[in-house]
């Protein structure tokens, strides 16, 4: 597998390239737990096993899929227990959602505040977030023109992963 590019703000994308996967689904719930119990939160067994599903892999996962083995886990069949468990994720930060294929997938940066840019394979669903920077590119200057402040900003791209794409050349 190709490793990704390394960017100059010291934020590599994080779903393409070769890592330790267990011991980021660890790590991942480790400190969602602790930041839960810093912030008073409620990590309840569900909560933690949607945010669990979605760090298993690094695709987005639409929310009958995350239902489908919530279910599996003896954790009811009725969409509000996915839908409930995954608003919390996201609000809290573990996870965002991808309009794109309305779906979610665990947040690469957890706790931190960052406008993420997604990068979406359009043959395999496989999905790496990195952080951007809108408000100083392109798309900043031309909210300062017309005097508009950004406040939050997701950047999704369609194309294909290193993988893919090396599947694709001739």
């Amino acid at each position: 597998m190709t490793s990704p590019p390394h960017h100059a703000d010291g934020a590599d994308p994080v779903g393409f390239g070769s890592h330790d996967h267990a011991h980021c689904v660890t790590s991942a719930l480790a400190e969602a737990e602790a930041r839960c119990a810093a912030e008073g939160l409620r990590f309840t067994p569900v909560r933690r096993a949607a945010l669990e599903c979605l760090l298993k892999e690094h695709r987005a996962l639409g929310a009958y899929e995350v239902l489908d083995r919530l279910r599996e886990g003896g954790f009811g069949s009725q969409p509000p227990v996915a839908y409930r468990a995954l608003e919390f994720l996201v609000a809290q930060g573990f996870a965002h959602r991808i309009e794109r294929l309305n779906a979610f997938i665990a947040c690469a940066h957890p706790g931190a505040s960052h406008s993420p840019a997604f990068m979406i394979c359009r043959a395999c669903d496989a999905v790496a977030e990195a952080q951007a920077t809108p408000a100083r590119g392109a798309l900043g200057e031309a909210a300062r023109a017309v005097g508009f402040t950004i406040e939050r900003a997701v950047v999704e791209a369609e194309g294909l992963c290193p993988d893919c794409a090396e599947k694709a050349a001739p």
